[in-house]
């Protein structure tokens, strides 16, 4: 039997929030799509968008939830429980304070660190036994700013390096999805 991974981008839907640091789970996916020729559909019962491909022997579904990102776990969880996708062969891109922009980070399991798309998805999957893409984007000088910040607009130079460090994320996609995790960590954690 193939074995399935489930891959998801995080950002909100509509054109409002698209170029916003928010959205740097779907500009992963969007990266990702770009390489591999793959096209979303918009499909109902999952409230997202999804794409799906056969990489390195396995079937693996890319998903863009369109929840808003406060209830991004909905959508993960119907992938996840229609497609039989154990907690193990998901991978959730995210935005990450704690890191510049364009630092690019995998970990597995813990907390959601304040992300509240993380914080749903942990709560809709039962667990917090997934991989996590932590994109790295910068952060406000103070806490009350964390809201507008995230969803504002990288500026020019911070973006560049959003865009640089996901590229650098999806040479290193074949690693990820033939389960050489620590692999692609060290490669992904000796990036400048």
């Amino acid at each position: 039997m193939v074995e399935s991974l489930l891959i998801v981008g995080l950002g909100n839907p509509t054109q409002k929030y698209e170029k916003t640091r928010h959205n740097a789970g779907f500009w992963f996916l969007d990266e990702l799509a770009k390489r591999e020729s793959l096209s979303f559909e918009s499909i109902a019962r999952f409230q997202g968008v999804l794409a799906t491909t056969v990489l390195a022997d396995q079937k693996v579904y890319f998903l863009k939830p369109m929840t808003f990102m406060n209830n991004s776990g909905r959508s993960i969880s119907a992938v996840s429980r229609y497609y039989k996708i154990p907690l193990e062969k998901i991978l959730i891109a995210h935005d990450d304070l704690d890191f510049e922009a364009g630092m690019v980070r995998l970990k597995r399991n813990g907390g959601h660190g304040g992300h509240n798309g993380v914080r749903d998805a942990i709560t809709s999957l039962g667990g917090a036994d997934f991989l996590r893409l932590r994109i790295g984007v910068g952060r406000p000088v103070s806490r009350e700013e964390v809201l507008s910040f995230v969803l504002k607009r990288p500026t020019a130079f911070e973006r560049e390096a959003i865009v640089a460090g996901l590229q650098f994320v999806a040479d290193q996609f074949e690693l990820l999805i033939s389960g050489k995790i620590n692999q692609a960590m060290n490669v992904l954690h000796g990036q400048r």
